[in-house]
Parts: C-alpha cells; sequence; structure tokens
C-alpha cells in the first residue's frame, strides 16, 4: 500500500483543508482547554485541525493506535524526536537565509538549510529501519523513504551540496591592510604569521595575567566590509562561486511536500503522549479503545476526566476513577444524586471518551469498548442571556429541539441538568419527553438530572448516583456507582447541610 500520511490511513480520511472550526460541544466538554493545553508549545506545526478532526472509519482509528504504539518503543521514539529536532534546525537556517542581506551569504545559508535536510533523512531513514516499527503508517513511511533515498531527485540534491563544498573547499586567499585600504590577493604560499605573532607575545608573558579581552559577538550577518571582501574573493576564483550562485535555483523545491507533511504530522502523536504524561507518571491508566460503529454496547473500567486529571496530577492530587458500562438494550445514563458529587464529570467523561476515541487517541480508563458515533451534542446549563429575550425554559427547549432535529441513531446526546428553572412537575413531564424521543431514535446518552424517577423509564435507562461519605454525609467521594436511585444520600446531604438531620434537631431542641 502506498503511503499517505502518517495521521490518515487514506485520502478520504483526510488531512482537513485549511481550517477546522471548533465543534459546538468543546466547551461544554471542557475539550477546548484540552486543545489548547495539548497543542502549546507547538504553534510552528498548526496542529489545532488536527485535534478538531473526528476520524469516521474503524480502520482509521486502528491506524492511528498503530503508530501511537509504536512510540513507546524507545529506538522509534529517539529516532523520530531527532528528525523533529533536524528538521527545526534545517527550518532556523532558511529563515536565517531570508533574513540575510548580502546575496552569497544567503546563497550559503540556503545551501547549509538542504545539507541539514539531507542529512536528516538519511539519518532518519536508517534509525526508522533499526527501529523497527510495526505499524503499517510506520512501515510504509520507511518503505517511502528507502525509494525516495534511491531516487534521482534526492542523489541530484547530494550530488550539488557535495559539488559546493568540494569547490569552495579549496579557495584559498590573502588580505593586504593599507590602513583604510583592502586588498585580496590570490594566495601563493605566503606564510601564516599568526602562529609567529603569538609565539613573539608568548615571551612578555609574567605569570598569570588578568585576561583584558573582549568579547567579540559572532552575528550572522556579514557586515559590508567582510561581504566586500567575500565578493572580491568569488571575483577571484569565480569557477568555485559558480556551484553555489546555481545551487539555491537549482534546488528551491528541495524539501519534499511528504516529508514536510510527516514532519508537521508526527507531532500529533508527540504534543498528545506529552499531554497525559503526567497523568501517565500518577498511575492513571491509558488504553486503546475497540471502537465499534455497529455495536452500542460501552465499557471503560477506570476512567475519568483526562482535562480535570491533567490539572489534578499537576497540582499533585489524587484523581477519582469510575467505571460505566452499556449493554443489550441499555442506552442511556440517568446520573443523579447529591450536588458538586461528580455527575457532571461523568457526563464530561462520557463524551471526552467517545470524542478521544475518534481521534484515534488512546483513552484514560482500561478495558474500553466504545461506540463510533457520528454526531455528539452537548445540551450544558447555562445562564440566561438577556439580550436575547428569552427566558431560560425557552431556551433549554429550543436548544434541545435542535438537537432531536439533528441527531440520529448513531449520535450521543448529553443533557446536564435541564429544566432546572421550572417546576419539578413540569421538568418531570418535559424529561419524560425528551428521554422518550432519545429512545425511539435509539441513541446513546447521559442524562445528569435531580429527577430521579427518569431511571425507571424502560430498559434503555441505567441508574448511575454519585455516592456520598456515608460517615460523613457532606463528604463527596466524587464516585458515581451504577445502582437503583433512592434518594436517600440526596436527602441525608440536604439535611445535613441546613442542620435538619435526627442528631442536629435533637441538639437543638434540647437548647
Amino acid at each position: 500500500m502506498a503511503f499517505h500520511s502518517i495521521l490518515f490511513e487514506t485520502p478520504e480520511d483526510g488531512p482537513p483543508s485549511g481550517e477546522v472550526d471548533q465543534p459546538d460541544f468543546f466547551g461544554d466538554l471542557n475539550l477546548d482547554q484540552f486543545v489548547y493545553e495539548a497543542t502549546r508549545g507547538y504553534d510552528e506545526y498548526r496542529l489545532v485541525p488536527f485535534f478538531r478532526t473526528e476520524l469516521t472509519r474503524e480502520g482509521a482509528i486502528v491506524y492511528r493506535h498503530e503508530v501511537m504504539q509504536d512510540l513507546d518503543n524507545a529506538d522509534v521514539l529517539l529516532s523520530i524526536q531527532a528528525f523533529a529536532l533536524a528538521m527545526r534546525k534545517m527550518r532556523a537556517s532558511l529563515e536565517q537565509a531570508e533574513k540575510l542581506y548580502y546575496r552569497r551569504q544567503k546563497e550559503w545559508w540556503f545551501h547549509e538549510a538542504a545539507s541539514q535536510y539531507s542529512q536528516a533523512v538519511r539519518a532518519f531513514s536508517a534509525g526508522l529501519r533499526d527501529g523497527n516499527p510495526a505499524s503499517s503508517g510506520l512501515r510504509g513511511l520507511d518503505d517511502w523513504l528507502q525509494s525516495y533515498i534511491g531516487s534521482e531527485a534526492f542523489a541530484s540534491l547530494e550530488r550539488d551540496l557535495k559539488e559546493v563544498r568540494t569547490a569552495l573547499a579549496v579557495v584559498r586567499y590573502c588580505i593586504h591592510l593599507n590602513g583604510n585600504a583592502v586588498t585580496v590577493l590570490n594566495y601563493d604560499g605566503e606564510p601564516d604569521y599568526s602562529a609567529h605573532v603569538l609565539g613573539i607575545f608568548d615571551r612578555f608573558k609574567q605569570g598569570e595575567v588578568r585576561d583584558r579581552r573582549v568579547e567579540q559577538r559572532d552575528y550572522p550577518e556579514m557586515n559590508h566590509v567582510e561581504a566586500k571582501i567575500l565578493d572580491l574573493v568569488a571575483e577571484l576564483h569565480p569557477e568555485s562561486f559558480e556551484p553555489l550562485e546555481t545551487f539555491r535555483t537549482r534546488h528551491a523545491e528541495y524539501l519534499d511536500p511528504t516529508v514536510a507533511a510527516f514532519d508537521r504530522e508526527i507531532q500529533f502523536y508527540l504534543a498528545y503522549r506529552s499531554y497525559i504524561q503526567p497523568c501517565r507518571d500518577a498511575g492513571l491508566p491509558f488504553d486503546y479503545p475497540t471502537v465499534s460503529s455497529s455495536s452500542k454496547a460501552v465499557q471503560c473500567e477506570n476512567t475519568f476526566d483526562v482535562v480535570l486529571a491533567h490539572k489534578l496530577c499537576a497540582d499533585k492530587v489524587a484523581v477519582v476513577c469510575n467505571d460505566m458500562r452499556l449493554e443489550g438494550a441499555e442506552r442511556i445514563f440517568v446520573v443523579s444524586g447529591p450536588n458538586n458529587g461528580g455527575k457532571t464529570t461523568f457526563a464530561r467523561t462520557f463524551g471526552q471518551l467517545h470524542y478521544l476515541a475518534k481521534l484515534g487517541c488512546p483513552v484514560p480508563g482500561r478495558n474500553s469498548h466504545l461506540f463510533l458515533y457520528d454526531k455528539l451534542f452537548a445540551h450544558f446549563e447555562r445562564e440566561e442571556n438577556t439580550l436575547d429575550l428569552r427566558g431560560k425554559l425557552q431556551d433549554d427547549l429550543m436548544r434541545m429541539h435542535e438537537i432531536l432535529q439533528r441527531a440520529t441513531s448513531g449520535s450521543i446526546i448529553l443533557m446536564n441538568e435541564i429544566f432546572s428553572s421550572t417546576t419539578l412537575a413540569d421538568a418531570l413531564f418535559l424529561c419524560r419527553r425528551i428521554i422518550g424521543e432519545i429512545i425511539k431514535l435509539d441513541a446513546l446518552c447521559v442524562c445528569v438530572t435531580f429527577i430521579e424517577e427518569l431511571a425507571t423509564l424502560g430498559p434503555q435507562t441505567v441508574s448511575m448516583v454519585s455516592e456520598i461519605n456515608p460517615d460523613n454525609p457532606s463528604a463527596r467521594t466524587f464516585r458515581v456507582k451504577r445502582r437503583p436511585a433512592d434518594g436517600r444520600a440526596y436527602a441525608i446531604s440536604v439535611a445535613e447541610q441546613y442542620g435538619l438531620t435526627y442528631d442536629r434537631l435533637k441538639e437543638r431542641l434540647a437548647s
């Protein structure tokens, strides 16, 4: 199979053209924070479009899994990192060539960039082959590199690079200084007086002396005297400078598009590995999920909100993990329990898991089986907007109506505390209708709610409850367990908050 891209297995998968708009659900799932942090420090590679582009095929996801797993091979990883560093230096030389003023100096820096490029490609090809990658992506790249290095275009580049250096290496010249006059002469066997002069001054040394030398800064830019000397040398040796003058024209497009694309795209993997490394260092698990476009069974053990975990691990704070499972006819998690108990985090985690899976990345948790959705929708509680002249209830209804209009049986819908602005009876009526529509669609859903009755609407719903510490009802464990909702944990928490528990009432009555 011909090599297309290290990120996209086939042209149909990508890459995207131009910028990619941020998906609507990013803010609700904190994925905007994830992309910002993951791409920070990688600005030159323009990775944001890759992190916003979801894959749509199972094979395309497996393709990335294999590449990501190859990066766990130290030899492969080191060869890629060395190549990326060499290419960064090559780009710096090209940028320097553009900044310089004098023509011959610009020509030399361009030659230096091309030389760094050819060396980087050869070294990377050898290192990659020694690393013996297992992924079809890197093996395809290895085969392509062998073919590219053996091509006439690359051979011509290397021949001309060598010709330039060989021609310039034989240049010898003398400089005669007489006041402000500088004369450049052909070298004719004149002795080098530098060693003689140093020897004379050595006679006057008397023990250790203070170093009074002034530091000379070595700026890349030549001054006008140096540039004029170089021009005069070129006039004396035109045959030696001719290869340098023609090199830039002949190899203006020396950078192969496939090499340039790989250099950019491989940073996607390195950026994600770097982002999750603090979590791995803290002992948190990551897993390559089994992703299916046909099975809606969902499972993930010891999973967590990766954005929250990234922050907590940086602060050396422990991360709470949870399990989730949907099987058979089950499609909807109904998450209830006390406030600030981890319900919203659970919903975010469900959405993050599926989105990261569609990026072809390892996901937080173990034994992951996830659904390859077509669209993801999030309806999280928002503050009322006084400018649109709509009340909060109307806004909730309009947003949900739009979601249900666009959703399909292959969609995922996340709802977080909707209809909290109305009465319990009205909220129950509206939620029943909406969940009924989602059941008809056969879509996957997470519904965070204070209405526990929604967990008993049918075999499609699964009750998840955020638990509290039984010894201290006001303390949150942030664990969300699969069990029937009985309202007790929430009631105890509220009673404790307002001093209405049996013990507190006894104390108050006694006083």
